[in-house]
């Protein structure tokens, strides 16, 4: 299917990541011109390098999210490069910061508000009125199981993730009348290396993973293009009706399951 977007011109943020990654190259393979942002340049660069035979091009760029001045220059460089940015995956995230409450440490949640939540407001405030005066956009949240359903020990990632829920129905509701959509996406376990594998085997690498596979009721982790794929029919002209929406890419590990 034919996603309408190979005139379109994407910018992917935590580009160089393994989710960011696969949003970076199913958009460029639908014929987008993706810019892979990433604080880790080398990061960035290494996904172009492996994204250049692609109908659509994968161009690294290095872009701190809670620098707001260093933002508002990267996307006005993206804008007259491109034309003006079309589509918006805001991917990057900070993720370790693990601990209950009563040990939490004050600077990591600092630095994953700056990141999760600030970053993702500084880069949406650069591109959303644009695509609005031009009647066309696509702003697509990647949260997480942890912000739809809370995370024990993961306090500033669940409420961060959780933020960008009600922060893409806000952008959803403010640009519904220009045509531009909003939704979010909320992965569960995405990891390709272990979706092929036996319980079993995950035990025998890796407890901690074994039990987070084992309460999903598919019973195998997920693979990166798994999401990627939602992430590109949600920025294509195919989704020009959906708006708003939290969909869960889990295996099922959202449901009750006995």
């Amino acid at each position: 299917m034919d996603l309408g977007i190979s005139d379109k011109t994407a910018v992917v943020t935590g580009g160089g990541g393994r989710i960011g990654s696969a949003d970076c190259e199913i958009l460029a393979d639908e014929g987008a011109d993706v810019y892979c942002l990433d604080v880790d340049l080398e990061g960035a660069e290494s996904v172009a390098a492996d994204l250049d035979d692609l109908d659509g091009s994968v161009e690294a760029v290095e872009c701190d999210l809670t620098d707001r001045d260093g933002v508002a220059s990267t996307i006005e460089a993206i804008r007259e490069e491109s034309g003006g940015v079309d589509i918006l995956v805001n991917n990057a995230a900070a993720v370790d910061a693990r601990s209950k409450l009563e040990n939490y440490d004050d600077d990591l949640w600092d630095r994953d508000v700056a990141v999760n939540l600030t970053g993702t407001y500084n880069v949406t405030r650069e591109v959303f009125p644009a695509m609005c005066e031009r009647g066309w956009g696509r702003v697509v949240n990647m949260t997480s199981i942890a912000g739809w359903l809370g995370g024990f020990g993961q306090a500033s990632y669940s409420a961060t993730k959780s933020a960008l829920i009600g922060f893409g129905k806000t952008l959803a509701l403010e640009g519904a009348q220009s045509g531009v959509t909003a939704n979010i996406v909320a992965p569960s376990l995405a990891a390709s290396e272990l979706a092929d594998l036996e319980l079993e085997e995950i035990e025998a690498m890796d407890e901690h993973m074994h039990r987070i596979v084992e309460m999903i009721p598919m019973r195998r982790a997920g693979r990166e293009e798994d999401v990627a794929n939602l992430v590109a029919y949600l920025s294509s002209e195919q989704a020009n009706y959906v708006t708003g929406q939290l969909v869960g890419v889990t295996g099922g590990a959202d449901l009750f399951a006995f």
